[in-house]
């Protein structure tokens, strides 16, 4: 969905119309009904057990709202997001206030490809590079910090390894 600003003269001055308010107005009321299921998963990176605390995404509109507003995540916390098949995703940090890293899941489990820190606010598009099953979004800087890589394992029932 696009939102323009339009410009009136009036007088020596302009008056703004503002859809991007209506619209971020509009996106947190209805987040105001998205309940997420809350579940855990572990990564093993390292040789170490690595356990979260996840929201779930698993249909279309949990997807779309994902963590956008959100004003903080605690440090082992994140959503998860559920597409049922692998296929080539695309996200994005529209309305999403804080840095996340995003770690891109095989339907084995196995992390494919990690994007860090993921810039707040971007519309700048953050593809998959390869087919996922699900992605994880937790803080910026967590999956450096944790030694979270590609080949590493993510154990939940999504995956059918946990």
């Amino acid at each position: 969905m696009a939102f323009h600003v339009v410009l009136r003269p009036v007088g020596r001055r302009f008056a703004f119309a503002a859809p991007l308010m209506v619209a971020a107005a509009v996106a947190r009321a209805q987040s105001a009904d998205i309940q997420f299921k809350r579940s855990s998963l572990t990564i093993v990176a390292g040789g170490r057990d690595l356990k979260f605390e996840v929201d779930l995404a698993t249909n279309d509109a949990e997807r779309s709202h994902g963590l956008m507003f959100r004003k903080q995540l605690g440090a082992y916390e994140g959503m998860l997001f559920d597409f049922h098949q692998e296929m080539p995703v695309s996200f994005w940090m529209k309305n999403t206030l804080i840095p996340l890293d995003m770690v891109f899941i095989a339907a084995d489990g196995t992390v494919k490809h990690v994007h860090a820190n993921a810039v707040p606010l971007s519309t700048d598009s953050i593809p998959s590079r390869y087919p996922v099953r699900a992605v994880l979004e937790i803080n910026g800087g967590s999956a450096a910090l944790l030694g979270i890589k590609p080949g590493d394992k993510v154990k939940h029932p999504i995956f059918g390894n946990a």
